[in-house]
């Protein structure tokens, strides 16, 4: 539990954090979601993630965003526990928590040199303010594979319909 610990950061040390990996020559690649219920899909999305650089960081949905995104009934996972799931991964690196519904105060103090999603995105589709941000700052934009019938919200249903 101890370097999981270690994984978990607050914005200002993520900034930290990025700059010393900027310094010591290191990519950073970048992801942003909730998480919830992590499944197969996400697993296998962060560890593509990882092997597009030095150094993969995390931003979570808050609890309060969550809902926003998803529904009354979500999370299913409070925002402590998803974000120490995702730290026990040896694919990531680190984790912040940020409680706005888009990722650009995450994205503006981390600076990543790749931005990452999921093929149920496109670029096109990503938040116009996030997309504007990751341009100013140089960032690539990487949307990978998506893997069918992995997603949290299939699985929940899969579960409700079984009940």
């Amino acid at each position: 539990m101890p370097n999981q610990a270690k994984k978990l950061l607050t914005l200002r040390q993520a900034a930290r954090w990025a700059n010393t990996a900027r310094r010591n020559g290191q990519r950073i690649v970048a992801t942003n979601g909730c998480f919830d219920l992590l499944h197969y899909g996400h697993v296998r999305y962060l560890q593509q993630a990882r092997a597009l650089g030095d150094r993969l960081i995390i931003g979570l949905n808050a609890d309060v965003s969550v809902r926003r995104l998803k529904g009354s009934q979500r999370p299913l996972v409070p925002e402590r526990q998803r974000a120490a799931v995702l730290a026990a991964l040896r694919c990531v690196d680190a984790v912040v928590i940020f409680r706005g519904q888009r990722a650009h105060r995450f994205l503006a103090a981390v600076r990543p040199a790749i931005y990452v999603k999921g093929g149920d995105y496109r670029v096109e589709t990503l938040d116009a303010g996030e997309r504007k941000l990751l341009q100013k700052l140089g960032t690539t934009i990487r949307i990978l594979p998506f893997a069918r019938g992995l997603s949290t919200s299939a699985l929940i249903q899969k579960i409700r319909a079984s009940r």
